[in-house]
């Protein structure tokens, strides 16, 4: 090699670094922050470890938890035999297509639905790459990686406009005043953000009366009525600021609970602070008051999955039918609501079977709550849930059972003793027709 192509040859690799140095610049300047997702990586080499560990520590990160592990696709299957699978997996990988393909189809064993995978590899092969894709694998890129490239993937699956929100709602709402909607509600969230591992919020509707403030021994001085009186405002940022922090994985939006003006709204008061928080978080749980207003007749028809709860009386019946009948009409193409039968069992009042309960409403509940007033009182009393006092009750179990069903996914308590589960859409089937 001549002088001048020595020179030549230093020029261009210090114009290359330059270059990928602005272009990573640019990457990182157009980012968003990455809303409220659990993600864990599974890498081989310290190469594409270290850009993940960064990125863990990046701002941008800031309500992502990401937990970084070694030892690649063995050790997430083993990993996942016993815990819950996240939003996201990242695995390295070094193997062959044939090897990978049939490795993921072991963690798939494990894996739950709606779990996003990304592989990282080290073989630019196009066939692994389609294969991968037509497996359900969410991302697959060819390593080395730089810090910008590990934050522009995990944007790229959860800030892609084109494939809407991330986070589901699930509306609770209570057929009548004092059937416990509220609590089931809040135990269903920390349920789904505590035994679950997810990111969920908690936004309490009830802006004159709401508790999830006290179940939840918190004072926020903002939440949901800064949220729906300032409509301008809102964004992703804007709901950061009013949300309190109530664990790892669980945000409450509180309301005010105070009398101080009427909270008077139109059908479309609360759409836009629910699309913000879908956004933000996975799971969002809405807390709706007992009342018939045009907003809260809007959000049960627009959210992705109804609760009905209901105590086994006359009237709850009654008016779960007429609730039951109007959804039917208004959400023709979605799921029938579900249906949970509170304070079951209370003494010498005289009780509809859920058999009749049943019947009439054409719903099978999905849940049955035992009447057990010390139980929640002392839980209510003390800002505490049901799970954090007495994780094994049978209540507890019931509330696992409902988040199982809402979510498709599994405690990591339950998943010990289950055998094995659905998970990487589609890659199991096209496994076994290989």
């Amino acid at each position: 090699m001549t002088e001048n192509d020595t020179a030549e040859l230093a020029y261009r690799t210090d114009h290359d670094r330059v270059q990928g140095h602005q272009d990573n610049a640019a990457i990182m300047n157009s980012l968003r922050p990455i809303p409220r997702v659990t993600i864990h990586a599974f890498c081989e080499s310290e190469g594409v470890a270290e850009p993940v560990r960064r990125a863990s520590l990046d701002r941008r990160m800031a309500k992502a938890h990401l937990k970084m592990n070694m030892g690649g696709i063995a050790a997430a299957i083993e990993f996942y035999r016993d815990a819950p699978t996240p939003n996201l997996i990242i695995i390295e990988s070094r193997m062959s297509a044939q090897e990978l393909m049939a490795a993921l189809g072991d963690l798939a064993e494990h894996c739950d639905a709606n779990t996003k995978v990304a592989i990282i590899g080290h073989f630019n092969d196009v066939w692994l790459y389609r294969e991968l894709m037509r497996s359900g694998v969410s991302e697959y890129t060819v390593a080395p990686l730089s810090l910008a490239d590990v934050l522009r993937m995990i944007s790229e699956l959860f800030m892609d406009p084109d494939k809407g929100p991330i986070g589901k709602s699930f509306a609770f709402v209570g057929v009548k005043g004092g059937v416990g909607a509220s609590s089931i509600a809040h135990n269903l969230a920390w349920t789904l953000s505590q035994n679950f591992e997810l990111e969920t919020v908690l936004a309490d509707m009830d802006l004159a009366f709401g508790t999830a403030n006290i179940n939840f021994d918190q004072d926020p001085p903002q939440g949901i009525s800064e949220a729906v009186f300032s409509p301008d405002r809102l964004d992703e940022m804007f709901i950061d600021r009013l949300l309190a922090k109530c664990g790892d994985h669980l945000s409450l939006l509180a309301a005010p609970s105070t009398l101080d003006r009427a909270y008077d709204f139109s059908a479309d008061a609360f759409v836009q602070v629910i699309e913000v928080m879908q956004r933000t978080a996975p799971h969002v749980v809405l807390d709706i008051p007992h009342v018939w207003t045009a907003w809260a007749k809007a959000t049960l028809i627009q959210a992705d999955a109804v609760v009905i709860v209901a105590t086994p009386d006359l009237a709850c019946l009654r008016n779960a039918k007429n609730l039951v009948d109007m959804l039917r009409r208004n959400r023709p193409n979605d799921s029938t609501p579900y249906l949970i039968l509170n304070q079951v069992g209370m003494p010498k009042r005289p009780e509809i079977s859920a058999a009749d309960f049943s019947h009439a409403l054409d719903i099978q509940p999905s849940a049955q709550i035992p009447f057990d007033p010390a139980l929640f009182g002392t839980a209510t009393n003390n800002g505490r849930m049901i799970g954090e006092l007495q994780p094994k009750h049978p209540i507890s179990q019931s509330f696992n059972e409902i988040a199982n069903m809402l979510t498709g996914r599994v405690a990591a308590t339950t998943k010990k003793n289950s055998s094995k589960l659905g998970g990487l859409a589609g890659l199991i089937d096209r496994l076994k027709r290989k």
